[in-house]
């Protein structure tokens, strides 16, 4: 369903037109205005083949979360995720790692293995990548005093895999980002362009977004605090673009290496209404489109954005009419050029998760396959998924379970041609 741009931001287009100019200029309105234009056709999705799924590893009581995964040169896929007795505030969180070898059936995969485990504090939201040199890249943050907003932005990178599978790291560093004086500019405009009511105030109780922009001004807070959840991507001249995201400011950012990874540099802020853990993708014009988690004010959608800069900078995130629950999603484009989307249908909990596609750009989206069916919030959740196409065209993804049985990392593959 097609629908009227003025209901979506909730503007007259043409004063919308105005102050888009004075911003960013017309053109990233018009082109927000494409991603805007999202409604989801719902049907009875299909019930996946037993054959197709399984859980990394047995259901067990430690916290496992935020898995992600990637194909190794060899055509294995690997997986990882975080794991402990917490998030944040547990200092015996670690990274683990499991291998499915290509060709093996879904349920093969090896038996969990660390790959990073900081003494004394947390590892979280791992990520991994494969670059155009066929190098494996772990990204993950360490919650430096246990707090989200102190987080360091490290990774790991393996040129080699050894006759297991597991990767054989061969380097480590932290990625220090150092957004300038322009990241309060962009900040004090992006939040102007939100419409954020904030009529009731007090000095005791500062406007959130005169917190925000007084938080920017220090050179400490807006270096660190930088955070991974989805995959990076390289674009076709070979630059490397890492989402990031910030719990300290609640917008996102975009980190972007020209040099293969040697050095790394902060883009613009992308500001809306709380978009964060960003997963992007391009689109047919050759863009790059965000799709966002909204931990702003109900109702509960994903956010959307674009970039025509190759990810310097990014139009003001706005809502979609896709439910989201304040939970992260991830949306690639597959090689036939369909969108696909992993993702909570629902804009209170995480209690489904389903498949769904797009055949006309972002305009439109059928759900195409139930992954979990709903169940109560105390029954159990399902979170942070991850999803990647291999080089034989299959899908491949994996999110979090926890309920009575449990904690695992779930797995699941289906060919595009199922959808």
């Amino acid at each position: 369903m097609f629908m009227d741009l003025t209901r979506i931001t909730g503007l007259d287009i043409h004063s919308r037109f105005r102050q888009a100019a004075l911003a960013r200029g017309l053109i990233f309105v018009l082109c927000l205005a494409a991603t805007a234009m999202t409604s989801v056709h719902s049907r009875e999705p299909l019930r996946p083949q037993p054959q197709q799924r399984s859980v990394i590893f047995p259901f067990q009581s430690l916290h496992a979360h935020s898995s992600s995964l990637v194909e190794t040169a060899s055509g294995d896929i690997l997986a990882c995720w975080y794991i402990g007795s917490g998030e944040r505030t547990a200092n015996d969180v670690r990274i683990e790692g499991s291998v499915l070898r290509a060709g093996a059936a879904a349920h093969e995969w090896s038996a969990p293995f660390v790959m990073v485990d900081t003494p004394h504090l947390p590892d979280c939201n791992p990520v991994l990548f494969r670059d155009r040199l066929d190098r494996i890249w772990l990204f993950w943050v360490v919650p430096v005093a246990n707090r989200w907003e102190n987080s360091v932005l490290k990774y790991r990178r393996a040129g080699s895999t050894d006759e297991n599978g597991r990767p054989v790291w061969d380097w480590q560093d932290s990625i220090h980002l150092v957004p300038g004086e322009e990241f309060v500019n962009e900040l004090r405009e992006g939040l102007a362009q939100t419409g954020l009511h904030e009529e009731m105030w007090a000095e005791y109780a500062l406007p959130y977004s005169r917190q925000l922009l007084s938080a920017a001004s220090d050179p400490y807070r807006r270096q660190t605090g930088w955070m991974t959840r989805n995959h990076p991507i390289t674009l076709p001249g070979g630059r490397i673009l890492l989402p990031l995201y910030s719990d300290g400011f609640n917008v996102s950012l975009m980190a972007h290496s020209d040099d293969d990874g040697l050095t790394w540099a902060a883009g613009r802020p992308l500001v809306g209404a709380g978009p964060i853990q960003p997963t992007i993708f391009p689109d047919e014009a050759g863009n790059l489109v965000a799709y966002m988690r909204d931990s702003g004010v109900p109702p509960g959608r994903i956010l959307a954005s674009r970039s025509i800069d190759n990810g310097d900078s990014w139009a003001v995130a706005r809502d979609t009419e896709i439910p989201n629950p304040g939970s992260s999603m991830e949306v690639i484009r597959i090689k036939d050029g369909r969108w696909v989307m992993v993702y909570n249908r629902s804009e209170k909990s995480r209690d489904r998760l389903d498949l769904a596609v797009s055949n006309d750009a972002g305009i439109t989206w059928r759900d195409v396959r139930r992954l979990e069916p709903p169940v109560s919030s105390a029954q159990g959740k399902y979170s942070y998924p991850s999803i990647i196409q291999s080089a034989d065209g299959l899908l491949h993804l994996s999110w979090s379970v926890s309920g009575g049985e449990g904690e695992s990392i779930r797995y699941f593959r289906i060919s595009p041609s199922d959808l």
